[in-house]
């Protein structure tokens, strides 16, 4: 039997605490002890997600890959516990899923759309987390140079490759959704993101 220091016993505590405490209307994580409740977010970061949203929501139907969960979809690691602002599971993990569900393994994909007091969570403790925990491909999105830094998870490793970055005119290909392959401009332009639209359903 196993004993755990005071100071994750405290922890452990406060981890419960926390989910007694947050709400659908809250959005707030618990990373590393200690809870961080987010602002409001600015109208640029929930239109990328949202247009990201109506992209990989309607392909992953269409191709029956499995379901896209955004803003308040709790992520339950081994410690921490997150609210990405996208995410992906495969057909293989949600079928598993129960209807009163609200805690969540590990994604397959994961997305986060940068701001300046996520910025250091979000390449330092997220990205590690996620690597760790077999999230096989994290996108972070950054509004202000309007480009995606796409970190890959190889097969058994538990550190992403370096970060491809893929900024405005260019094509970003999915590693962990086959097939979904997305100009970058869909993520920024309401009439790109409609002829995207159309080609991933196959509509001419």
């Amino acid at each position: 039997m196993s004993i755990l220091p005071p100071s994750l016993t405290d922890e452990t505590q406060r981890r419960k605490d926390f989910y007694e405490w947050v709400t659908p209307d809250i959005k707030a994580e618990f990373i590393n002890g200690k809870i961080i409740i987010h602002s409001p977010v600015k109208r640029q970061h929930w239109k990328i997600t949202d247009l990201l949203s109506r992209l990989l929501s309607v392909f992953a139907s269409v191709k029956k890959l499995g379901v896209v969960g955004t803003e308040k979809v709790m992520i339950s690691l081994t410690r921490n516990d997150y609210e990405p602002d996208l995410v992906f599971f495969s057909k293989e993990k949600s079928d598993l899923f129960e209807k009163d569900q609200t805690l969540f393994p590990a994604p397959d994909f994961a997305v986060e759309i940068l701001s300046k007091k996520t910025a250091a969570i979000d390449r330092g403790a997220k990205k590690q987390d996620y690597a760790a925990h077999g999230v096989r491909e994290y996108w972070i999105i950054d509004p202000l140079r309007e480009r995606v830094e796409q970190y890959i998870l190889p097969t058994h490793a538990q550190e992403y490759f370096p970060a491809k970055y893929h900024p405005r005119g260019g094509l970003i290909e999915s590693y962990a959704i086959p097939g979904f392959d997305i100009p970058v401009d869909a993520l920024f332009d309401e009439a790109v993101n409609l002829e995207t639209l159309q080609a991933l359903m196959g509509v001419e």
